[in-house]
């Protein structure tokens, strides 16, 4: 395993961190309230980032996560590159995918994702029925990616829909979806119509797999970014703050929580890159997406607790910059699964795994 980024990823990197480093501040962010960035969203499209992703693979996506995690940036930014280019990507037909990943990469098509799985059925003609209560960034997308009871992936038109606000923990936009006989696309339509039969919905049931494992994963990158700016905030607040006299950092209870922080980081964020990185070698990696969920969601949890913990009363303010990360964290340890869950089905799938061996 190689996890060094290319020359592609890091110059990416490094330009995302400065978009969201430039424009993504605590000010932005206190007039932006519950609602997407819109101003920051162009400008991350017209750097081309979204677009690069279909060039620098998901290692590359989870890189540039990182660094919307570190400054939590409203932006549809995970959502759509996961739900959309990637999925598409991977999955579409070759009509699709000429139609939809260029808009989809300079941002006036934004997708977002109706997953795991909802209590949607389709009727004979492609019509689509069913709620999803709670959509992420469903407000700022045209299109939302839905899987069926069988696990069948569509593209549904958010105009087509009903979509009504929903506020969640963290700021994405969130929404309430209901389609009442509303037309869908089949992702990969022609792909599956041509194998027909049972192996349809074998090549149906892979594709929801994949992209369920490559959002765990990416989200699981988005969370390592959300830790790692807590952990910052913590030790520059811990290093100017004095009582009696001597900096918060050089008594040994803070240097102990704030330790255990950064290791919990560390270990979301490599087990993040090695399910990324299998899944750009062409490698199965759906326990290691699982297990990259797993560590986002328990550690994630406890480093954000230690964040606003280390901030003594400031941590406690709603409008003090580490809140958010606070929120964030919360809001992606619930996200596709708590960590009891996540672990429950990693154990089903070592199990089914061993016996097949």
């Amino acid at each position: 395993m190689d996890f060094t980024p290319t020359e592609e990823q890091t110059a990416a990197r490094d330009l995302a961190a400065r978009i969201f480093g430039d424009l993504s501040t605590h000010e932005r962010l206190a007039a932006a309230g519950t609602g997407s960035d819109a101003e920051l969203w162009k400008a991350l499209c017209e750097a081309g980032l979204p677009a690069a992703v279909e060039d620098i693979g998901l290692l590359g996506l989870v890189l540039l996560l990182e660094e919307q995690g570190r400054t939590t940036a409203q932006v549809p930014f995970a959502a759509s590159c996961v739900y959309g280019l990637l999925a598409v990507s991977a999955h579409g037909s070759a009509d699709q995918r000429e139609r939809l990943l260029p808009a989809i990469g300079d941002g006036t098509v934004v997708v977002t994702g109706a997953l795991p799985e909802a209590a949607v059925r389709v009727g004979g003609s492609g019509e689509l029925t069913g709620v999803v209560p709670v959509v992420p960034w469903l407000r700022d997308a045209t299109h939302v990616l839905v899987a069926d009871d069988e696990h069948g992936l569509w593209l549904i038109r958010t105009a087509d829909a009903r979509c009504e606000p929903v506020e969640l923990t963290a700021p994405w936009s969130a929404g309430r979806l209901t389609l009442d006989g509303t037309p869908g696309e089949r992702l990969g339509e022609q792909l599956d119509q041509r194998l027909g039969g049972s192996d349809a919905n074998v090549a149906g049931q892979g594709a929801y797999d994949d992209v369920l494992a490559t959002a765990r994963t990416a989200f699981a990158g988005l969370q390592a970014g959300v830790c790692a700016g807590s952990v910052a905030r913590a030790v520059a607040y811990t290093n100017t703050r004095e009582q009696f006299g001597r900096p918060l950092a050089t008594k040994q209870g803070v240097q102990l929580r704030a330790a255990d922080a950064y290791m919990d980081t560390e270990a979301i964020r490599v087990t993040a890159y090695e399910a990324a990185w299998r899944r750009d070698e062409g490698l199965d990696y759906a326990a290691h997406a699982l297990t990259a969920a797993w560590w986002a969601s328990e550690a994630g949890h406890r480093v954000v607790h230690a964040g606003q913990h280390l901030h003594g009363g400031m941590g406690a303010d709603l409008d003090h910059p580490v809140h958010r990360h606070f929120l964030w964290g919360r809001q992606l340890d619930a996200y596709l699964g708590c960590g009891s869950e996540v672990l429950q089905e990693l154990g089903e799938l070592i199990v089914h795994g061993e016996g097949d061996e």
